[in-house]
């Protein structure tokens, strides 16, 4: 790590003049003097120990040293700029961030989005969604809904559903032999193994196969007809109501659990208690056609 930075005016300066090939059409861009712009630019030389243009006349062209520069420049303002823009989502007076996994926000989540909208148009939801489970005392996260997390501090707790998961593959693939069906692997509760252990039930899986470590991933690619995984109930809904997912026998066995994270700010906040109790509805309906709780 650099003990001192170049300031960011000149940086700025920089890539300007080197994107225009111009000291006066960079100062003319930055509402600057030329000379404001030859100075930064003299300043940056001085700091970097070495000149960043050739110049001749009123002409300027990069030095090897200045292309350099330019095209990490260029990244490093451009990440800026995406970084500053991202924080006017916190100012939004209707803003609910929902952190959960990319397979429930795919799955489960995306499907559904449209019935949450048309009950609570007021509330402006921002889906954030990552592998890791979220530090919900140090990040800006109102809820968090995920099959991976435990309770923290700062937070309410709730185990909202209890997954269940099962065999199955697409329609097409149950016309081939088992031999012929290739094993999807997954992790965690998603792994042959664990089927092996809790229910006993030879489907045709082998130990060989393709390998995934994102249930989501492998969610979709039993659905696409790849081949026989082992699979959610609660992510696998839509597949079966769209007909892309059948289950090789009736039989299931216990999953993880989802559970609800609220931050303590957000815990009596409206729309957080609407899409709260909209969510505990929408995941444990009343009866789930084609499912079955099996062993």
């Amino acid at each position: 790590m650099l003990k001192h930075w170049p300031p960011l005016s000149s940086l700025r300066g920089f890539e300007a003049a080197a994107r225009l090939g111009s000291f006066h059409k960079a100062a003319e861009e930055l509402s600057l003097t030329q000379s404001a712009i030859s100075q930064q630019i003299r300043s940056l030389e001085a700091y970097l120990e070495q000149p960043l243009f050739f110049r001749s006349g009123r002409s300027v062209a990069l030095t090897d040293a200045g292309h350099d520069l330019l095209s990490t420049t260029q990244a490093m303002l451009q990440q800026l700029a995406v970084g500053i823009r991202r924080l006017g989502q916190y100012q939004k007076p209707n803003q609910l961030v929902l952190n959960t996994t990319p397979a429930f926000a795919r799955h489960w989540l995306l499907p559904r989005l449209a019935d949450f909208r048309a009950l609570h148009p007021e509330v402006d939801l921002w889906i954030y969604s990552t592998d890791e489970v979220p530090d919900m005392a140090t990040q800006t996260i109102d809820l968090a809904v995920r099959d991976d997390i435990s309770s923290q501090a700062e937070c309410s707790f709730k185990v909202l559903h209890a997954d269940r998961l099962y065999p199955a593959c697409h329609p097409s693939v149950l016309a081939l032999t088992a031999p012929q069906r290739t094993t999807l692997h997954g992790e965690r509760e998603m792994d042959w193994s664990h089927w092996a252990v809790e229910a006993g039930i030879d489907v045709g899986q082998q130990d060989q196969g393709l390998n995934f470590s994102d249930p989501g991933l492998l969610l979709d690619a039993a659905c696409s007809g790849l081949g026989i995984a082992l699979v959610s109930q609660l992510l696998s809904r839509q597949a079966r109501a769209d007909g892309v997912l059948q289950p090789l026998v009736e039989d299931s066995i216990r999953g993880p659990n989802w559970a609800l994270l609220t931050h303590r700010d957000s815990e009596q906040d409206p729309m957080a208690k609407s899409f709260s109790a909209w969510l505990s509805v929408n995941l444990n309906p009343h009866s789930d056609d084609g499912e079955h709780a099996g062993a």
